[in-house]
């Protein structure tokens, strides 16, 4: 996630194109670090978001808008007494540092025609919007910054703007070759590290892209790279200049796991092409990127109470489990008990009074055997005490065989609601599962409130060859595919002894390709516990062969006829349709 110089030049170019010349027609401010600018002009209308938010600085193009509040904060007040109906003059990035400089003209209260700086500084617990005279003194900040915050800065109205140096870094821009080989050389450390510590507005992953470009191992240590490798080096620093001075851009985001994971300015050769999605301008990149991770932070956040009702309950299933485990195996002497009561009234006339053991051939076994005897007692009463120790051992068996059953399948089925909180996408998703805790008594549903419609519908895929495939995302939904959707010869896959979806391949009385098996089973693996993972067994068989016991948890199936194939759980390849009703 490189919201480093490289992105901020492709913004600032894009902001170049779209706004020089035009006019802020309005200016709001929905969230306290951010603002939205909506720009008029030959480009027709745009809105500009830009946010110094800590967690989340953005600033681009959108078509979107939100919500004001009533009262507008004082800063965007000032900024409106100012800037309504102000033309931008020029939009600048200083060097590759991670600042937008927009220089825009006015007319005072006086008709004279005066000039401003609003500058968003995008660097992460230190962004900040910076509005500033054409002095360069700060007029006033969407953060104020007082001297007991920053011992390097203050910004405050009256204050004079300036870029702090924090870090000793190269301008990449400004380089020679020689210059470049020459910060590099200077550092012992890691050649990717080297560079992102060495040259300004070049992050981690840009970092590890020029290493692959060039061929080097991105961990070997900087200052020992041969003469060879530093000049192939030093030729991608220089490619990259080029391309951000010539502004020239290929702007993509690479997944993995079907879930965005990076992006970048510059094409990342290091990934698969078949992982990558390009776009043409920065602003659709980062308004798309942001939208996908904010749906997997919301429902992450939507579905924490959720999570924390299963894992107390399955915290508290484990323990009781480990409890009955160790009882039954103290069960395992009952039938040493039993033989020493048989032995004892066997032979058992033959123990003196007061004897503390008695030697006897145990007949099972043939083998001799010691049993310990309670000198108070006589052989038949030590025999009748082995025998009670005995009943009582085994129905303590019997009951925890039963018990161990149960809270292994309320473990098994918690570790399936579980997954299924991994799985989900929407806020729907999260309905059916919480209407699976209340049924099954995790949650007290509230007063007379009724059951909730249920709208999440199973994943959608189709195959290479044509054929539809589905994914249950919880256990209601996969024992709907199996025992009402799918048809007697479809095909069904299950991640063997693993929580996970039930993947239902619609055959339509074909016989299915081979390369349909490894989708199916890549679907199965990815939606399962063992996401991520490269090697994963996948059990698959006719959904005639799948049977639910009676009684049995939801989603929990027996099958005793089936095949295996051992496989990843990359699904990237494979296409997925519009979520539908199974039909």
């Amino acid at each position: 996630m490189a919201f480093d110089g490289v992105t901020i030049a492709g913004i600032v170019s894009e902001l170049k194109d779209q706004l020089v010349g035009n006019r802020i027609y309005k200016i709001a401010q929905p969230e306290k670090d951010e603002l939205i600018l909506t720009i008029k002009g030959s480009c027709g209308q745009v809105r500009m978001l830009m946010s110094a938010d800590a967690s989340l600085p953005l600033l681009y193009l959108t078509e979107k808008n939100k919500t004001s509040p009533m009262t507008a904060p004082n800063f965007c007040m000032l900024l409106r007494k100012h800037l309504q109906n102000a033309r931008i003059v020029s939009v600048t990035q200083p060097g590759l540092e991670r600042i937008v400089r927009f220089e825009l003209e006015h007319l005072n209260e006086l008709g004279d025609l005066c000039r401003k700086y609003l500058i968003i500084e995008l660097m992460g617990k230190h962004s900040n919007i910076i509005f500033c005279d054409d002095k360069e003194m700060i007029i006033d900040s969407i953060k104020h910054i007082s001297g007991m915050v920053s011992s390097v800065r203050e910004v405050l109205p009256g204050r004079s703007y300036f870029i702090p140096k924090t870090q000793d870094k190269a301008e990449l821009l400004e380089c020679s070759a020689e210059e470049m080989a020459a910060v590099l050389k200077a550092k012992s450390l890691p050649v990717y590290k080297a560079i992102y510590t060495g040259f300004t507005g070049i992050s981690p992953c840009i970092a590890q892209e020029l290493c692959y470009r060039a061929g080097i191992d991105a961990d070997l240590p900087s200052s020992g790279l041969t003469a060879e490798a530093l000049g192939r080096l030093v030729s991608e620093l220089g490619r990259l200049a080029d391309c951000v001075k010539t502004e020239i851009f290929d702007f993509n985001i690479v997944y993995e796991n079907n879930q965005p994971v990076e992006y970048a300015a510059i094409r990342l050769s290091s990934y698969a092409q078949e992982q990558s999605r390009s776009f043409e301008s920065v602003s659709a990149l980062l308004e798309y990127y942001y939208a996908e991770k904010n749906v997997i932070t919301r429902i992450r956040q939507r579905s924490v109470d959720l999570r924390r009702i299963v894992q107390t309950a399955l915290e508290r299933n484990v323990k009781k489990y480990d409890l009955q485990m160790k009882q039954l195996q103290d069960t395992e002497k009952r039938e040493k008990y039993r033989v020493y009561g048989e032995l004892l009234n066997a032979y058992g006339y033959g123990v003196e009074t007061g004897a503390k053991s008695m030697e006897a051939l145990n007949y099972y076994d043939n083998q001799m055997m010691t049993i310990p005897l309670d000198p108070m007692l006589s052989a038949g009463e030590n025999a009748k005490k082995y025998f009670d120790k005995y009943q009582k051992l085994k129905r303590t068996y019997e009951a925890l065989t039963t018990l161990t059953k149960e809270t292994k399948e309320e473990i098994d089925h918690l570790k399936s609601i579980s997954t299924s909180l991994d799985i989900a996408l929407k806020e729907e998703d999260l309905v059916q599962i919480k209407e699976e805790l209340i049924d099954s008594g995790y949650i007290r549903r509230k007063g007379n409130a009724k059951r909730e419609k249920i709208t999440s519908r199973p994943f959608h895929y189709v195959s290479s060859d044509g054929y539809h495939i589905y994914v249950g995302k919880n256990n209601y939904q996969n024992e709907e595919l199996t025992f009402k959707f799918a048809t007697g010869n479809d095909w069904w896959f299950h991640t063997k002894g693993i929580p996970g979806s039930h993947v239902v391949v619609r055959t339509n009385g074909e016989e299915v390709p081979d390369r349909v098996f490894e989708e199916a089973g890549k679907l199965a693996a990815h939606y399962s516990q063992a996401r991520g993972q490269e090697k994963v067994e996948i059990d698959y068989t006719q959904k005639k062969n799948v049977k639910k016991p009676n009684g049995s948890k939801p989603g929990f199936v027996v099958y005793y006829t089936n095949y295996s194939l051992v496989i990843d759980s990359d699904i990237s390849g494979i296409e997925q349709v519009e979520e539908d009703k199974a039909k």
